[in-house]
C-alpha cells in the first residue's frame, strides 16, 4: 500500500568537475566527461526530477524505481580516487590514496 499512498523514491548525486544535469519529468540530459551529452529516458510509471546536481527518482513501483536509479548509476559509477561519478545519497564511496612520490 505504500506504492499507492506515498510512492517510492531514490535519490542519486553526481560528483564532478564539469559535470552538468538538465531536464525532469520522464528525459534527462546529463554531461558526464564523455564526448557527447547522455540521454536518459525514465520508463512509464517512473518520474525523474532534477535539483541542481542530484536527480530523484520516483514512482509506485518500488522495482522499476529501484532499476532505473541503478542505470542511471551505471552510466558513470563513482570512481574511488577522486569521488567522481553518480552515486546514492545515503552511499558512502571509500576513498584510495594516490600513487606515493618517490624520494
Amino acid at each position: 500500500m505504500v506504492g499507492v499512498t506515498k510512492g517510492y523514491e531514490k535519490k542519486l548525486e553526481i560528483n564532478g568537475v564539469g559535470y552538468r544535469l538538465s531536464g525532469g519529468g520522464q528525459e534527462i540530459e546529463m554531461a558526464l566527461g564523455f564526448s557527447h551529452p547522455v540521454k536518459y529516458r525514465a520508463p512509464e510509471g517512473v518520474q525523474l526530477a532534477t535539483n541542481k546536481m542530484e536527480i530523484t527518482v520516483s514512482g509506485i513501483d518500488k522495482q522499476k524505481v529501484g532499476q532505473v536509479a541503478a542505470e542511471i548509476r551505471a552510466l558513470k559509477k563513482p570512481e574511488p580516487y577522486k569521488g567522481k561519478g553518480i552515486k546514492y545519497v545515503d552511499e558512502v564511496i571509500i576513498r584510495k590514496a594516490g600513487k606515493a612520490g618517490k624520494k
